[in-house]
């Protein structure tokens, strides 16, 4: 038997618990990873809030999960170029928190040395996210870019493929992660009444587009900002897609996970790891998660 964490009824933080499962065999295609770590995102917590019960209702006890690093533990037939012992990373579904997964060998990445396992368990999430959100807004060289939340862990791996990609890039943030943005090389800008006429006194030739993981107030400054509604993206606001005819974006993409592992090992990435906390202390990472004010990533280690 194995341990993982899931709750059993919507609820706060106190509702995660641990279970007892048994890992399952890797199927054709397959790998069993012995978990080193998990990565922990806002998603998980709307999950065990209960936010999508209507829409995605729980199957409880219901995992959470969706980020992982590990040393493969057993491969299943058709695997080829991934052997027992490999450290590897990647997107699972609702399992990472746990000391072992099943997952395709086809989404799996290698794991460089350089990496630590907290940041390989961070990456994958965020990085994919930021990745697709970026290239369905169409960010090109010369672009102005404007990210809200620039600070959290969608908006710290966008900042710096936006500057990478050779945008410039307006980041939203509270005051004391003002510093932290422009160490990524966006200009920072203050929420609240003001912030379109903030945002055009840094960019008087105009904003080409958004990524915004806000939504309500944030889509407002963008409308207002951005002609193409094409151009403007959004990662938590549905309402905002279906009124104003604005993006929905974000999902996965192996592919781009390799170019994210390759540019963290090249040195031209950075996933800084806000705290990390113990696979029995879940609910203390939900609860710094719910803060709002976590620059980067949180991350369950695995003994």
């Amino acid at each position: 038997m194995a341990l993982a964490i899931a709750f059993s009824a919507y609820g706060g933080p106190e509702v995660l618990h641990p279970i007892d499962i048994d890992p399952p065999a890797p199927g054709t295609g397959q790998l069993r990873v012995r978990v080193k770590a998990a990565g922990v995102n806002p998603v998980d917590v709307k999950l065990r809030r209960g936010d999508f019960a209507v829409t995605m209702p729980a199957d409880f006890p219901q995992r959470l999960g969706n980020e992982y690093a590990g040393v493969v533990d057993q491969v299943g037939d058709g695997v080829a170029g991934l052997a027992t012992g490999d450290e590897v990373l990647g997107s699972t579904t609702a399992q990472g928190y746990a000391e072992y997964v099943v997952v395709d060998a086809a989404d799996t990445v290698h794991k460089p040395a350089s990496m630590p396992w907290t940041v390989a368990a961070g990456l994958p999430a965020v990085g994919q996210t930021a990745y697709t959100a970026l290239r369905q807004i169409g960010v090109h060289p010369g672009d102005t870019v404007l990210i809200h939340a620039a600070a959290g862990g969608v908006g710290t791996v966008a900042v710096q493929l936006g500057r990478l990609w050779g945008a410039t890039v307006i980041g939203t943030a509270s005051e004391h992660n003002h510093d932290y943005l422009r160490s990524l090389g966006a200009t920072p800008v203050s929420y609240g009444p003001g912030l379109v006429d903030r945002i055009r006194l840094l960019a008087p030739d105009g904003v080409d587009a958004v990524l915004d993981a806000v939504g309500g107030e944030a889509i407002a400054a963008s409308l207002a900002l951005v002609p193409d509604r094409h151009r403007i993206g959004t990662l938590v606001d549905a309402r905002a897609v279906s009124e104003h005819g604005i993006l929905r974006v974000g999902g996965r993409s192996t592919a781009a996970l390799r170019q994210l592992v390759t540019l963290y090992d090249q040195g031209r990435l950075q996933i800084p790891i806000h705290a990390t906390f113990p696979l029995s202390q879940a609910d203390r990472a939900h609860l710094e998660v719910q803060t709002r004010h976590v620059r980067g990533k949180v991350v369950l280690t695995v003994a």
